[in-house]
């Protein structure tokens, strides 16, 4: 058994402590937490099961990576406190374990990512024997390893298209759907999310690692972004009022540019309400979101993943498989060299001595 700590017990955290209790082959060694007030409190419930686990989160990092657990999931936001995120990471690298993360978005093709960055990784690995394993939003597979595993499918391929297609209207977090992808904002409002630079910051990585995978040198990453009114108001059941006018659908894309054309492309389809934008890319009929790889060639593949969790929630059904593709990686990276690993690198193996094991 592979005792392992989680890091972080947000929407990827609680995924990943249930699929490391899932896991024949790990055990759940500490649960790390920000906020006192979850300080204390039994991982079970935590995570959403309905039973307690006999872990209680701690906030105490020092005790956590004292014990040198054999890994550890980083599931704590990269996303406004990069430096901090990589601090904690290479601290438990130093402490030895095998650490996996989606935080580290320069990492995800990690053999490409800024020499400065790659040289402190490497260090922590030289200094305390830990790995480092990252691949992550939306969710990692659906960027990597699925649509190269689909190419290998055809006799030509002309292009890889990676879609990320969800209607907000059933969820429940405002402060990212209003304020970071911007829907009910007025049109001249900037999301973050599609701030210049900021996909390729995110996402370029995915797009690198394709091509690097594909053999193809890239002339450049290329940002397109779309944007749509609500042409009526509209009203969700968590999120409140939309109102007629402003943003309703947000589309974007980051595109890896081959010999002038845009053949790797990871692009990202939202909407508050499937009336809006109605011509655009939508989830199968009676869903809210969907992963698709299409590959165009020949022939020319489409595969569309739909996953739910939590209730039968696709958006937690994307973070559960995030989550359980680097939970799934642990035990291949405990019995590998100490090092800095990417998605192809990282084997994705089928689910031994999970079939018919009863969920957690």
């Amino acid at each position: 058994m592979v005792p392992t700590v989680i890091w972080g017990t947000g929407n990827v955290g609680r995924a990943a402590i249930r699929a490391v209790e899932a896991h024949p082959g790990l055990e759940l060694a500490a649960v790390l937490v920000h906020d006192p007030a979850k300080a204390g409190r039994d991982a079970g419930p935590l995570s959403g099961l309905g039973h307690d686990l006999g872990v209680a989160a701690t906030t105490d990092v020092d005790a956590v990576l004292a014990a040198a657990p054999r890994a550890v999931v980083y599931a704590a936001s990269g996303d406004i406190r990069p430096d901090d995120a990589l601090a904690d990471v290479l601290r438990a690298v130093r402490a030895g374990a095998v650490v996996v993360t989606p935080s580290l978005y320069a990492l995800y093709d990690q053999r490409n990512a800024p020499p400065e960055l790659r040289a402190r990784v490497l260090a922590a690995v030289e200094e305390g024997g830990g790995s480092l394993f990252v691949s992550g939003v939306d969710p990692g597979w659906g960027n990597d390893v699925l649509p190269l595993l689909i190419s290998g499918l055809g006799a030509t391929v002309d292009a890889v298209r990676c879609q990320e297609i969800f209607d907000y209207t059933a969820y429940d977090q405002p402060d990212s759907v209003r304020y970071l992808v911007g829907m009910g904002q007025p049109m001249d409002y900037e999301p973050p999310m599609i701030a210049t630079t900021v996909p390729t910051m995110v996402w370029g990585g995915q797009v690198r690692l394709m091509a690097r995978a594909l053999g193809v040198e890239l002339d450049e990453i290329r940002e397109s972004v779309e944007r749509r009114p609500l042409d009526a108001s509209v009203t969700t059941p968590a999120m409140g009022v939309f109102e007629a006018g402003t943003q309703g659908a947000l589309r974007f894309e980051v595109q890896g540019v081959v010999e002038g054309e845009a053949r790797i492309v990871v692009e990202h389809v939202t909407r508050i309400h499937p009336s809006c934008a109605p011509d655009w890319p939508a989830p199968p009929p009676g869903g809210d979101g969907a992963h698709r790889v299409i590959i165009e060639g020949s022939p020319r593949i489409e595969v569309t993943v739909e996953a739910t969790d939590e209730g039968g929630n696709r958006a937690a059904g994307g973070n559960a498989t995030a989550a359980g593709r680097l939970v799934n990686a642990i035990d291949w990276l405990a019995s590998a060299e100490p090092g800095l690993y990417d998605a192809l690198d990282v084997p994705l193996r089928p689910a031994t001595g999970r079939l018919g094991r009863k969920h957690p």
